[in-house]
Protein backbone atom coordinates (compact mmCIF):
# COMPACT_ATOMS: atom_id res chain seq x y z
CA UNK A 1 0.00 0.00 0.00
CA UNK A 2 1.76 2.91 -1.05
CA UNK A 3 2.45 6.11 0.98
CA UNK A 4 0.68 9.58 -0.49
CA UNK A 5 3.60 11.07 -1.70
CA UNK A 6 5.03 7.88 -3.10
CA UNK A 7 1.61 7.81 -5.11
CA UNK A 8 1.23 11.25 -5.93
CA UNK A 9 5.26 11.03 -7.00
CA UNK A 10 3.88 8.40 -9.36
CA UNK A 11 1.23 10.32 -10.31
CA UNK A 12 2.94 13.35 -11.27
CA UNK A 13 4.66 10.79 -13.50
CA UNK A 14 3.96 9.57 -17.51
CA UNK A 15 5.27 6.09 -16.29
CA UNK A 16 6.55 4.17 -13.48
CA UNK A 17 9.35 1.80 -13.51
CA UNK A 18 8.68 -0.78 -11.08
CA UNK A 19 12.29 -1.96 -9.86
CA UNK A 20 11.90 -5.57 -9.35
CA UNK A 21 15.55 -6.69 -9.83
CA UNK A 22 17.42 -5.94 -7.39
CA UNK A 23 17.58 -6.80 -3.28
CA UNK A 24 14.65 -7.28 -0.78
CA UNK A 25 14.97 -5.10 2.46
CA UNK A 26 13.09 -6.41 5.02
CA UNK A 27 11.20 -4.10 7.62
CA UNK A 28 10.97 -1.86 4.60
CA UNK A 29 7.91 -0.16 2.96
CA UNK A 30 8.47 -3.19 0.12
CA UNK A 31 6.44 -5.42 1.91
CA UNK A 32 4.60 -3.58 4.56
CA UNK A 33 2.87 -0.09 5.39
CA UNK A 34 1.05 2.07 8.11
CA UNK A 35 -2.14 1.75 8.93
CA UNK A 36 -3.68 4.68 10.83
CA UNK A 37 -7.47 4.86 12.33
CA UNK A 38 -9.88 7.06 10.75
CA UNK A 39 -9.69 11.05 11.92
CA UNK A 40 -6.33 9.98 14.38
CA UNK A 41 -3.44 9.86 12.00
CA UNK A 42 -1.32 9.56 14.92
CA UNK A 43 -2.62 6.19 15.85
CA UNK A 44 -0.47 3.93 13.48
CA UNK A 45 -0.57 -0.13 13.33
CA UNK A 46 2.21 -1.97 10.64
CA UNK A 47 0.28 -3.78 7.98
CA UNK A 48 3.18 -6.65 6.92
CA UNK A 49 2.93 -8.91 4.43
CA UNK A 50 5.32 -11.85 5.86
CA UNK A 51 8.01 -12.64 3.51
CA UNK A 52 10.47 -15.36 2.55
CA UNK A 53 13.50 -14.87 1.14
CA UNK A 54 14.63 -18.27 -0.81
CA UNK A 55 17.80 -17.09 -1.39
CA UNK A 56 18.64 -15.68 1.89
CA UNK A 57 19.80 -11.62 2.24
CA UNK A 58 20.67 -11.78 -1.90
CA UNK A 59 17.06 -12.33 -2.66
CA UNK A 60 15.62 -10.28 -5.30
CA UNK A 61 12.52 -8.26 -4.51
CA UNK A 62 10.62 -10.29 -7.30
CA UNK A 63 11.42 -13.98 -6.01
CA UNK A 64 10.71 -13.08 -2.61
CA UNK A 65 7.54 -15.55 -1.23
CA UNK A 66 4.74 -14.73 1.09
CA UNK A 67 4.88 -17.05 4.42
CA UNK A 68 0.90 -18.74 4.28
CA UNK A 69 -0.12 -16.68 1.84
CA UNK A 70 -3.92 -17.89 3.06
CA UNK A 71 -3.42 -16.45 6.17
CA UNK A 72 -1.72 -13.13 4.89
CA UNK A 73 -4.60 -12.14 3.14
CA UNK A 74 -7.33 -13.08 5.56
CA UNK A 75 -5.49 -11.36 7.95
CA UNK A 76 -4.64 -7.87 5.59
CA UNK A 77 -8.35 -7.87 4.68
CA UNK A 78 -9.52 -7.89 8.28
CA UNK A 79 -6.85 -4.96 8.90
CA UNK A 80 -7.96 -2.63 6.28
CA UNK A 81 -12.34 -3.21 6.88
CA UNK A 82 -11.00 -2.70 10.86
CA UNK A 83 -9.30 0.68 9.75
CA UNK A 84 -11.61 1.75 7.02
CA UNK A 85 -14.57 0.23 7.49
CA UNK A 86 -16.53 2.71 8.91
CA UNK A 87 -15.92 5.24 5.73
CA UNK A 88 -18.23 6.16 3.70
CA UNK A 89 -16.04 5.43 1.20
CA UNK A 90 -15.26 2.07 1.99
CA UNK A 91 -17.62 0.54 -0.52
CA UNK A 92 -16.14 2.10 -3.36
CA UNK A 93 -12.10 1.30 -2.05
CA UNK A 94 -13.06 -2.40 -0.92
CA UNK A 95 -14.49 -3.15 -4.52
CA UNK A 96 -11.05 -1.68 -6.22
CA UNK A 97 -9.23 -3.34 -3.59
CA UNK A 98 -10.45 -6.73 -4.55
CA UNK A 99 -7.40 -7.43 -7.10
CA UNK A 100 -5.17 -6.83 -4.46
CA UNK A 101 -6.58 -9.34 -2.16
CA UNK A 102 -6.75 -11.83 -5.38
CA UNK A 103 -2.80 -11.31 -5.79
CA UNK A 104 -2.08 -13.20 -2.51
CA UNK A 105 -2.94 -16.61 -4.43
CA UNK A 106 -0.17 -15.62 -6.39
CA UNK A 107 2.62 -16.35 -3.26
CA UNK A 108 4.39 -13.01 -4.34
CA UNK A 109 5.16 -10.68 -2.54
CA UNK A 110 6.16 -8.39 -5.03
CA UNK A 111 2.87 -9.00 -7.03
CA UNK A 112 0.85 -7.86 -4.18
CA UNK A 113 2.79 -4.71 -3.38
CA UNK A 114 3.06 -3.85 -7.57
CA UNK A 115 -1.23 -4.57 -7.56
CA UNK A 116 -1.55 -2.20 -4.36
CA UNK A 117 -0.78 0.88 -6.33
CA UNK A 118 -1.57 -0.15 -9.76
CA UNK A 119 -5.34 -0.46 -7.95
CA UNK A 120 -4.99 3.11 -6.35
CA UNK A 121 -3.65 4.44 -9.49
CA UNK A 122 -6.38 3.29 -11.63
CA UNK A 123 -9.17 4.67 -9.06
CA UNK A 124 -7.07 8.25 -8.82
CA UNK A 125 -7.59 7.71 -13.31
CA UNK A 126 -3.88 7.74 -14.01
CA UNK A 127 -3.30 7.15 -17.01
CA UNK A 128 0.44 6.71 -17.48
CA UNK A 129 2.56 3.47 -18.11
CA UNK A 130 4.07 0.76 -15.87
CA UNK A 131 7.12 -0.76 -16.98
CA UNK A 132 9.61 -3.31 -15.39
CA UNK A 133 13.02 -2.75 -14.58
CA UNK A 134 14.01 -6.71 -14.81
CA UNK A 135 12.15 -6.57 -18.99
CA UNK A 136 14.44 -3.20 -19.68
CA UNK A 137 18.42 -2.78 -20.35
CA UNK A 138 20.37 -1.10 -17.37
CA UNK A 139 23.89 -1.44 -15.89
CA UNK A 140 24.40 -2.07 -12.57
CA UNK A 141 25.24 0.87 -9.48
CA UNK A 142 22.48 2.95 -8.15
CA UNK A 143 22.48 6.20 -9.74
CA UNK A 144 23.62 4.80 -12.97
CA UNK A 145 20.78 1.91 -13.14
CA UNK A 146 18.42 4.72 -12.98
CA UNK A 147 19.54 6.75 -15.60
CA UNK A 148 19.49 3.94 -18.32
CA UNK A 149 15.94 2.73 -16.74
CA UNK A 150 14.93 6.53 -17.52
CA UNK A 151 16.51 6.37 -20.88
CA UNK A 152 15.53 3.27 -21.67
CA UNK A 153 11.93 4.86 -21.80
CA UNK A 154 13.02 7.70 -24.23
CA UNK A 155 12.48 9.93 -20.62
CA UNK A 156 13.55 13.52 -20.79
CA UNK A 157 13.45 14.24 -17.11
CA UNK A 158 13.80 11.82 -13.97
CA UNK A 159 11.27 12.63 -11.22
CA UNK A 160 13.06 11.48 -7.43
CA UNK A 161 11.78 12.31 -4.38
CA UNK A 162 13.95 13.98 -1.90
CA UNK A 163 15.51 10.75 0.20
CA UNK A 164 16.71 9.70 -3.55
CA UNK A 165 17.92 13.26 -4.32
CA UNK A 166 19.83 13.16 -0.95
CA UNK A 167 22.13 9.86 -2.50
CA UNK A 168 21.80 10.81 -6.66
CA UNK A 169 24.61 11.25 -8.90
CA UNK A 170 23.37 13.49 -11.74
CA UNK A 171 26.18 13.39 -13.90
CA UNK A 172 24.85 9.49 -15.54
CA UNK A 173 21.24 11.41 -16.20
CA UNK A 174 23.31 14.97 -17.99
CA UNK A 175 25.18 12.35 -20.03
CA UNK A 176 21.95 11.15 -21.45
CA UNK A 177 20.57 14.24 -21.43
CA UNK A 178 17.98 13.89 -18.59
CA UNK A 179 16.96 16.12 -16.01
CA UNK A 180 16.63 15.33 -12.58
CA UNK A 181 12.95 16.87 -11.07
CA UNK A 182 13.19 16.88 -7.72
CA UNK A 183 9.79 15.77 -6.13
CA UNK A 184 8.68 17.80 -2.99
CA UNK A 185 4.82 17.31 -2.04
CA UNK A 186 3.20 19.69 0.19
CA UNK A 187 4.07 19.40 4.27
CA UNK A 188 0.48 20.26 5.47
CA UNK A 189 -2.71 19.20 5.83
CA UNK A 190 -3.92 15.72 4.70
CA UNK A 191 0.26 15.56 3.47
CA UNK A 192 1.60 15.97 6.85
CA UNK A 193 0.80 12.25 7.51
CA UNK A 194 1.36 11.07 3.59
CA UNK A 195 5.82 10.42 4.52
CA UNK A 196 4.38 7.39 6.55
CA UNK A 197 0.95 6.74 6.67
CA UNK A 198 -0.77 4.38 3.31
CA UNK A 199 -2.32 6.38 1.13
CA UNK A 200 -5.66 4.40 1.85
CA UNK A 201 -5.89 6.28 4.86
CA UNK A 202 -6.33 9.94 2.83
CA UNK A 203 -8.80 7.99 0.41
CA UNK A 204 -10.83 6.81 2.98
CA UNK A 205 -10.91 10.26 4.86
CA UNK A 206 -11.43 12.01 1.68
CA UNK A 207 -12.55 10.18 -1.21
CA UNK A 208 -10.99 9.07 -4.47
CA UNK A 209 -12.31 12.53 -5.96
CA UNK A 210 -10.48 14.60 -3.41
CA UNK A 211 -7.68 12.93 -3.35
CA UNK A 212 -7.13 12.96 -6.73
CA UNK A 213 -8.07 16.75 -7.38
CA UNK A 214 -5.19 17.24 -5.41
CA UNK A 215 -2.76 14.99 -6.46
CA UNK A 216 -3.99 16.90 -10.13
CA UNK A 217 -2.82 19.99 -8.55
CA UNK A 218 0.32 18.81 -7.84
CA UNK A 219 1.40 17.29 -10.88
CA UNK A 220 0.45 20.42 -13.09
CA UNK A 221 2.50 22.31 -10.31
CA UNK A 222 5.21 20.38 -11.22
CA UNK A 223 4.95 20.03 -14.97
CA UNK A 224 4.46 23.86 -15.00
CA UNK A 225 7.82 24.19 -13.10
CA UNK A 226 9.36 21.76 -14.84
CA UNK A 227 7.99 22.16 -18.19
CA UNK A 228 8.90 20.25 -21.01
CA UNK A 229 10.17 22.93 -22.92
CA UNK A 230 12.93 23.72 -20.22
CA UNK A 231 14.00 20.17 -19.90
CA UNK A 232 17.36 19.00 -22.07
CA UNK A 233 15.50 16.95 -24.83
CA UNK A 234 17.39 13.55 -25.57
CA UNK A 235 19.34 13.54 -28.66
CA UNK A 236 19.92 9.93 -29.10
CA UNK A 237 16.99 7.31 -28.36
CA UNK A 238 17.12 3.56 -28.45
CA UNK A 239 15.65 1.48 -30.73
CA UNK A 240 13.49 -0.02 -28.48
CA UNK A 241 12.59 3.21 -26.63
CA UNK A 242 8.43 4.11 -26.32
CA UNK A 243 7.54 7.59 -27.45
CA UNK A 244 9.57 10.34 -25.99
CA UNK A 245 7.84 11.46 -22.14
CA UNK A 246 7.67 14.77 -21.68
CA UNK A 247 6.70 14.93 -18.22
CA UNK A 248 8.99 12.98 -15.43
CA UNK A 249 9.53 8.64 -15.43
CA UNK A 250 9.26 7.69 -11.73
CA UNK A 251 11.58 4.62 -10.92
CA UNK A 252 10.53 3.26 -7.05
CA UNK A 253 12.27 0.97 -5.05
CA UNK A 254 9.44 0.69 -2.60
CA UNK A 255 10.88 2.29 -0.15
Amino acid sequence: MPRLTTLAKLFAADCWIVLDDVQFTRRDYQHRARLAVLGDPVRQRWLTIPTHLPSGRPTLIRDALIDDPDLARRRTAGMLRQHYGASPHWPALAQALDPVLDAFTTGKTATVAEMSTRVLLDLLGWKGQILTSSRLPARPGRSLRLANLAAATGARAYLSGTGGMSYLDPAPFAARNIAVAPFRPPATGVWSSGRRLGALWALAMLGPSAVAARLQALALELRTTASPQALPSSSQQPQHAKPEHTSPVAVDYRK
